[in-house]
């Protein structure tokens, strides 16, 4: 999409702002309610979150791209040369760091046929901005997807969306990713 044409597109939902409100949103009403590793990796995403920076806004300069929106890779159709995007329902102005970070971890990433995050993320030349971008981004939303489950394994089975243990598993992921950060 050329630049001129992309400064008039709308930023796309759900960017950092919006999911880190979500996240200090739900914290105090989820994290009282959980414990063990679920817990624990809660304290120590939000402890990251609280460094991060990402609050403060200002992230460092990178290329926007115009962003699908919606990570789930059931959202992409792979027919054996080309990747289809099917769902532009969130799509905007966004970068390429969030929206890998987005595809990375999405829930759907790992759950049923793993995506190796490494392999597909060394397809893509970042400069060093956008991989220190994208090293924020996957903590943030491996934090998004840690809430996500952990309120429908609370809420019970008619809410449920994911398979049970999904809320371990994801606390575990987090706190993997966290630890490359550190």
């Amino acid at each position: 999409m050329p630049a001129d044409v992309l400064a008039e597109v709308p930023a796309r939902p759900g960017r950092e702002r919006h999911l880190i409100d979500r996240v200090r949103t739900w914290a105090p009403r989820l994290r009282p309610r959980v414990g063990g590793a679920v817990g624990e990796a809660m304290d120590r995403g939000l402890d990251w979150l609280s460094r991060s920076g990402l609050e403060l806004g200002g992230a460092p300069e990178v290329p926007a791209v115009f962003g699908p929106g919606d990570g789930n890779l059931a959202n992409y159709l792979w027919d054996g040369t080309r990747v289809r995007i099917v769902d532009f329902e969130d799509s905007g102005r966004s970068d390429r760091p969030f929206e890998l970070a987005e595809i990375t971890e999405h829930v759907a990433a790992w759950t049923a046929a793993p995506l190796d995050a490494d392999a597909f993320l060394k397809l893509f030349a970042l400069n060093a901005a956008e991989r220190a971008r994208l090293a924020d981004c996957r903590g943030l939303l491996a934090l998004v997807w840690l809430f996500v489950p952990a309120f429908d394994s609370l809420e019970g089975l008619a809410r449920r969306r994911n398979p049970p243990g999904t809320a371990e598993r994801q606390a575990a992921r987090l706190s993997r990713l966290l630890d490359r950060t550190s």
